[in-house]
């Protein structure tokens, strides 16, 4: 059973409490370390031992490198506490250079692997700071055993040309071992009535709430829009006053996962996958969670050509790419959206196994094992084999 040391920038965050089940489920024994969000409680994490490193406040920079060399070169007092682990994960730049001191610890090195599922706009930029960072993240790879990332593109259009180690593609899939339910759409069932359409996750796109006020008036009713999630407030003029305002567009709070994704799936035909947060970058190159949630639910992906999510979808023969869009477009699209239309889209979503949406038991296996192959641990398994 290979010991993992689980490094992570923000305690509180749901995903970060996945990873530990899905490593754990896999085989793993884990303990993590971290920083906690200023407005977030420590999350209950199933791991043997917790380490709160400091507390972090989000857009603020200057104050999270801060907390991040404090951590780095203050490894020998807080890491007392922590057995030798076989592998340590570092879930992005911020914790690859904390697991860099914590390195040296050891008369013998634990392989080190780096998580990175989102590329920064900092990492992007073409000015002195954007190539200080890039710098940083190469040197820092350098001691990197494997790169863990969730889409295809982050390799083709930023990883391979920066010198990253041998990848593992882990994707976004919804994990909840514990909920063999799913959603139906319900335009299998004949449901007549307007077109149901959901925003759901991290709500952070003042244009895609633009263009569904404004299609959603446009076509007096045909087409409701329900938001479900954590809006960005800080990306929009103003949410909830927009959302008031707008006559066929809702906002239904946060939603439990996994517990209430079969529900809140369930009651809109289609999902938009659209996302234009940092648009021809990350937004263009993610995989996000929302299509897996939509798709083993049995909602219909709405994609914009030229995306990783529009690649997916194409792929498995399922969902709606639009070229852009426009209101034109959009009224092209939701007033075209027939009962037979919508029947015959659902229809090819429930076609597709829920495999390739949903994580299941043999993944996690397979990813400790992984992990276990780059520590150099030998499972029981492989050596009973």
């Amino acid at each position: 059973m290979p010991r993992i040391l689980y490094l992570v920038h923000n305690l509180s965050d749901p995903a970060v409490a996945r990873r530990l089940a899905m490593l754990r489920l896999g085989g793993a024994e884990v303990e993590i370390a971290g920083f906690r969000r200023a407005d977030a409680p420590l999350a209950d994490l199933p791991a043997e031992t917790v380490v709160e490193l400091d507390i972090t406040h989000d857009a603020r920079m200057l104050q999270r490198l801060l907390a991040t060399l404090k951590a780095r070169y203050g490894v020998k007092r807080w890491a007392k506490v922590l057995a030798r682990p076989d592998v340590i994960i570092a879930r992005n730049l911020e914790m690859l250079a904390v697991a860099e001191g914590l390195l040296s610890l050891w008369d013998e090195p634990p392989a080190l692997v780096y998580e990175c599922l989102d590329i920064h706009r900092l990492m992007l930029r073409q000015d002195r700071l954007g190539r200080g960072m890039r710098a940083v993240e190469q040197r820092l790879m350098q001691k990197a055993n494997l790169l863990i990332t969730s889409s295809p593109a982050f390799l083709e259009r930023y990883f391979d040309e920066q010198g990253a180690p041998p990848a593992l593609l882990i994707e976004n899939k919804v994990f909840a071992p514990d909920h063999e339910a799913v959603g139906r759409n319900a335009a299998l069932d004949g449901v007549e009535g307007p077109v149901q359409l959901g925003w759901f996750g991290a709500l952070r796109c003042r244009k895609s709430l633009a263009a569904l006020d404004g299609v959603s008036r446009a076509l007096r009713g045909k087409l409701e829009v329900t938001l479900r999630g954590r809006p960005a407030l800080t990306e929009f003029e103003d949410f909830h006053v927009t959302v008031e305002a707008a006559p066929h567009v809702s906002f239904g709070g946060a939603y439990r996962y996994p517990d209430d994704l079969p529900a809140i799936y369930s009651e809109v035909h289609l999902v938009w996958a659209i996302d234009f947060f940092e648009e021809g970058q990350n937004s263009a190159w993610l995989l996000p969670n929302r299509i897996y949630e939509g798709c083993l639910n049995g909602a219909v992906a709405i994609a914009l050509a030229g995306t990783e999510t529009a690649a997916f979808i194409e792929r498995h023969g399922i969902g709606v790419v639009i070229p852009d869009i426009e209101q034109q477009t959009l009224v092209e699209l939701f007033g075209g959206m027939t009962p037979e239309r919508l029947r015959g889209l659902a229809e090819a979503v429930a076609a597709v196994g829920k495999r390739a949406f949903r994580c299941e038991a043999e993944e996690c296996v397979a990813l400790v094992s992984r992990l276990a192959g780059v520590g150099g641990i030998k499972l029981q398994t492989e050596m009973a084999a």
